[in-house]
């Protein structure tokens, strides 16, 4: 039986490339990539003429299956991403998960990574954080996330896209009072930036460009001792009004009402006071 390799591939800069996924792609039967025509470059760059193998969202289920008999078969599939490592908001999760399930080896190859990279530099807290990948492009639903993380106290990460990363920037100072943020742009990159400031401030910086370019990576700084508090304060009023008598959901519900929070957010609250 063969091995499925994670490979991780520079983000930015070629030179990140490291010696050993150079030499795993070149040993693998095939690779497995989200785009043949981007991974091409990154091969020829190598010197590797691998065989390559689309992998992506619409077809994942049918390569899966192609790519796990041919490993059952003896081959060596190596799996890469356009950039980073791979499963990390990319492709490929079905596959890494069918083939541990059948007790075929899947062995990670270390490397680049937005998330960890604007970390390392954000000089934001790391002791504990928490990756949430893409925020969703409709407004409703990335409020919905952003109230969903109201009393989050980690360090948050998102990935975000040049054209909505202002809306995005907006609506995190809104929710979560205005954190601090670093903005990571083109990290790695020629044009690579660290936007540093609240989250209204950075947004303001980019607002005032003719054009907004690149990919960015957001690290939202934790809620601040205000909004913790009022984690607390929202958790206590529910509990005193448990104390009354008043059944637990009804009681969510009504200071929900009062304070202009969601249900959800309440109910969080309470758990975490627990």
């Amino acid at each position: 039986m063969g091995t499925l390799w994670v490979v991780s591939t520079p983000i930015g800069n070629l030179d990140d490339m490291t010696y050993r996924a150079v030499a795993v792609l070149r040993a693998a039967a095939a690779i497995a990539c989200e785009d043949t025509r981007h991974t091409r470059k990154l091969l020829t760059h190598f010197g590797i003429d691998t065989p390559m193998v689309s992998l992506h969202e619409h077809n994942e289920a049918q390569r899966t299956a192609e790519l796990l008999a041919r490993i059952e078969a003896g081959d060596t599939v190596a799996l890469v991403s356009d950039a980073g490592t791979p499963l990390i908001s990319d492709p490929g999760y079905r596959l890494v998960r069918e083939a541990a399930a059948r007790g075929i080896r899947v062995s990670p190859v270390p490397g680049a990574s937005a998330l960890l990279a604007a970390l390392a530099a954000a000089g934001m807290p790391t002791d504990a954080f928490r990756f949430c990948g893409f925020l969703p492009r409709k407004e409703g639903e990335r409020r919905q996330l952003l109230e969903s993380l109201r009393s989050e106290t980690a360090t948050l990460v998102f990935y975000e896209t040049p054209h909505r990363v202002l809306q995005s920037l907006a609506d995190i100072a809104e929710v979560r009072g205005d954190p601090d943020v670093v903005a990571a742009r083109e990290l790695t990159k020629v044009h690579e930036e660290f936007i540093r400031g609240t989250a209204s401030a950075v947004r303001q910086a980019l607002a005032g460009r003719d054009l907004v370019r690149g990919e960015f990576t957001l690290v939202v700084g934790p809620v601040g001792e205000a909004a913790a508090e009022e984690v607390v304060d929202v958790a206590s009023a529910v509990l005193a009004l448990e104390a009354r008598g008043v059944p637990r959901m009804e009681a969510i519900k009504q200071v929900a009402r009062e304070r202009g929070l969601g249900k959800r957010d309440v109910y969080r609250a309470v758990e975490e006071r627990r």
